[in-house]
């Protein structure tokens, strides 16, 4: 099992487990939570509650202070004094619980201990606002019923939205003076009163429950948030993880083509020896052998160091091009007539299996521009696969042509055992190999086809199969428009009018 393998077997478990870690993370979370949800999403919370206690304590000690003046006209000025300093007092203390919380950082957080704090600072504050139902115990309790009503109205608006991100602080800061108004005027009587004090109960049921939508709204926010936040955290690290595979990779692939590289000598200079030395022993050059099996085992050795040797070229030839060292020596060629050079190298080879092989060429096909030995190796490479997959007696059709759109392309069609259409991605790429190939004796390498592929591609060209249980294969290499080497028209050369007139005289 490969490297490769290995990983990719791996990351299933390796997700797994981290699966398993981030909910064991958001558990912890939760248990340490105040609320029910994350002790981060407290954190974050509290400290929109921090800094819109902290922003507001002006504007709430200058409401205060108005609501005192205008309560003046009907409460003695020493009275509504004490009752403003008290309540600026007590959100005094809740800036101050605000202003110790910021110094907090999020490892040292504890939500509920915390909790627990701005609750207490909160109730001190709802107890002072709740003494303004004394007024009534110093002056005319029915004049000033519709000056507390409104007092407590403007008050419950402005806690609740400035603590609307702690739920438990808004109930504490708006409940007692919604609570002791209320009973004050239902304690007066009369239907203005009982009115009143019901329009107080429901403004404070209003109020908590905007406070709780708008709660809901920014946990919705800071949740999206840590989601978004999660994930660029996860694509940066799929990055990381992808570049450093990359590198991987790269530094495997150089290592590959230096080994090649290096390889390709030390085994090719024993190789020809081995079918140099085969072949004079299969020819006999130096005299008959005394035992026929030696011609015979002389014979299996040429024909195996010639594997051997064709493998080895295939290897270095398909290391080049990944690596981007393979270079066309490109100029002007007939695509007929490598064709036809290929057909005849590989004819007696089609015979020794009574194969037909039908060569058919386009009418008035210009000459192309590429590498001949690339294209060559091409037309050999698909010609060769079609013979070994092609049975006894079969058909080879090789066909040079035009292609729709303008350019040339070569097709070899046989009439084989064809080939699943699940294998054919298989038999496209390196060392792939089908379940024909596997189950022959003329198995190769994996490679004539890919190959061929990575030509075409640098020559701009395409390479399809075409294949199809018991109807054969066909395989197409076509080459693009802008490499054929059409024959540009006469230019025409354009005389004046003068010019002609002074030949004419």
């Amino acid at each position: 099992m490969s490297v490769h393998d290995a990983s990719v077997r791996a990351r299933p478990g390796h997700d797994g487990k981290r699966t398993a870690q981030k909910a064991v993370l958001e558990a912890r979370q939760r248990l340490t939570s105040s609320s029910g949800t994350r002790a981060d999403f407290d954190f974050e919370l509290m400290h929109d509650y921090a800094d819109s206690r902290i922003g507001a304590a002006l504007p709430m000690a200058a409401i205060v202070s108005i609501l005192a003046i205008v309560a003046s006209f009907w409460v003695p000025l020493m009275v509504t004094t004490i009752w403003a300093g008290l309540v600026i007092s007590s959100l005094l203390v809740v800036v101050i619980t605000a202003r110790r919380f910021k110094s907090v950082e999020l490892p040292k957080f504890n939500a509920a201990r915390w909790t627990t704090s701005f609750v207490a600072a909160e109730s001190l504050g709802g107890f002072a606002l709740s003494l303004l139902a004394l007024f009534t115990l110093v002056t005319d309790p029915e004049a000033l019923a519709p000056v507390m009503f409104a007092m407590v109205l403007v008050s419950i608006a402005s806690n609740a939205i400035a603590t609307h991100t702690l739920p438990p602080a808004t109930l504490m800061s708006t409940l007692p003076v919604t609570t002791t108004v209320s009973i004050s005027l239902i304690a007066l009587g009369g239907t203005l009163n009982y009115t009143l004090a019901a329009v107080a109960i429901c403004g404070e049921i209003f109020f908590v429950y905007l406070a709780r939508q708008l709660h809901n709204s920014e946990l919705e926010t800071i949740t999206h948030q840590a989601e978004k936040d999660t994930l660029i955290f996860e694509l940066e690290e799929a990055r990381n993880m992808s570049d450093e595979a990359r590198r991987h990779a790269e530094q495997a692939n150089i290592a590959k083509s230096q080994f090649l590289a290096t390889m390709s000598h030390e085994l090719r200079t024993p190789l020809n020896a081995i079918i140099g030395f085969s072949e004079v022993l299969k020819s006999e050059l130096l005299g008959p052998h005394q035992v026929p099996q030696y011609k015979e085992y002389a014979g299996d050795i040429h024909a195996s160091g010639q594997h051997l040797l064709n493998l080895i070229n295939e290897l270095l030839d398909l290391s080049r091009i990944e690596a981007g060292k393979y270079e066309l020596n490109e100029e002007v060629v007939s695509l007929v007539d490598i064709a036809d050079d290929c057909r005849r190298m590989m004819e007696l080879r089609a015979k020794s299996k009574n194969i037909e092989l039908v060569f058919s060429v386009g009418d008035n096909l210009p000459r192309l521009w590429g590498d001949e030995r690339a294209i060559r190796q091409v037309v050999l490479n698909l010609l060769s696969n079609a013979i070994k997959f092609t049975p006894q007696q079969g058909k080879i059709v090789l066909v040079v042509q035009r292609s729709g759109d303008g350019g040339q392309l070569i097709s070899v069609k046989d009439n084989g055992p064809g080939i699943p259409e699940s294998e054919i991605a298989t038999v496209l790429s390196s060392f792939g190999q089908g379940s024909l190939a596997q189950k022959t004796a003329e198995q190769g390498a994996g490679l004539g086809l890919p190959i061929v592929q990575k030509i075409m591609d640098l020559h701009q060209g395409r390479f399809d199969l075409f294949s199809k249980l018991r109807f054969g294969t066909e395989v197409i290499a076509t080459f693009p428009r802008a490499r054929v080497m059409d024959a540009l028209a006469p230019v025409v050369e354009k005389r004046n009018r003068l010019e002609i007139y002074s030949e004419a005289g």
